[in-house]
């Protein structure tokens, strides 16, 4: 993820004043410890965090709220949680602890707990691996969380689409609709036994498409799917997200040739393949990494 850095920024003058606000600080990380791992499917494990830290964790009303977990080398022997601008002082660029982003499944605050759900594969990665491997107690440090999607309670339909880091998302967004919403949700993966359950409304219809191995770009069939599906009347609510240049070809078809309004639509890159995540980040500035074409 699939798939929004925090930046400082400076604050314009405050009405009739001249004064000029302080620069805006970055929410102080939370330390949370591993209470327990799930394995959903053959490529995908449940991580429920929690522990004393919990009770520095601000959630957000955001069926895609997302946190940037931070990863370190070990043979630091860093102290979590890690103090950036501190270590920017010390530490080359490349000895940084790194941000890997990913989407919050569901917060229960009784319990003091959050799910985070990884797609693994293999060794490949640094969070996939981590969460594969991870064991009660062991400890992990984010910032966040970020996100501002919500279900329009008015939309005359809703579309959900997206590849398997899009799967978190997508079933917190369902299980938050109105009763009464309808609309399509169409979820790329590998093959069956990566289906996960779904909890959606009566009205809608949802439809898994298998790849029959890992994304590629000759792989992937999800855009085609949306496009070969027969268009809904009314006003629609659209919610795509995942491969970059998958969530482009949707951006193309529902804006140009279907005319959603940019303002119905939350389309995001979570990742980009062939790219590692610094790049993919990186690239976020420039035209390659723009989802949307600038005006």
């Amino acid at each position: 993820m699939t798939t929004n850095p925090s930046t400082t920024r400076t604050g314009a003058a405050a009405a009739g004043q001249g004064a000029v606000r302080p620069p805006r600080r970055p929410k102080p990380p939370v330390l949370l410890e591993v209470v327990a791992t799930r394995r959903l499917s053959p490529h995908m494990v449940r991580v429920t965090l929690g522990g004393e830290g919990f009770s520095d964790y601000q959630d957000k009303d955001a069926t895609d709220k997302y946190i940037k977990l931070m990863f370190a080398d070990p043979a630091l022997g860093l102290e979590m949680p890690y103090d950036m601008e501190k270590l920017r002082e010390t530490l080359p660029p490349e000895r940084m602890p790194v941000r890997r982003t990913y989407t919050v499944r569901s917060v229960d605050p009784e319990a003091g707990t959050l799910d985070v759900d990884f797609v693994v594969h293999g060794e490949d990665g640094l969070a996939g691996p981590w969460a594969a491997n991870a064991q009660p107690g062991d400890l992990v440090t984010f910032g966040g969380p970020g996100g501002m999607f919500l279900p329009d309670s008015v939309a005359d339909w809703h579309l959900l689409a997206g590849d398997e880091s899009a799967i978190p998302a997508i079933s917190s967004a369902l299980e938050a609709m109105p009763v009464d919403a309808s609309g399509l949700v169409i979820l790329e993966v590998a093959g069956p036994e990566d289906e996960i359950p779904l909890t959606a409304p009566e009205g809608f219809e949802v439809r898994w498409l298998h790849r029959g191995g890992p994304f590629s770009p000759e792989s992937t069939r999800l855009a085609h799917a949306i496009i070969e599906t027969p268009w809904r009347e009314g006003v629609v609510q659209v919610f795509a997200h995942g491969e970059r240049e998958m969530v482009k070809d949707l951006r193309r078809y529902l804006a140009d040739v279907r005319g959603v309004n940019r303002k119905q639509m939350s389309l995001s890159a979570y990742w980009a393949y062939g790219r590692a995540e610094e790049a993919f980040q990186a690239e976020k500035t420039e035209p390659i990494g723009q989802i949307f074409p600038e005006a």
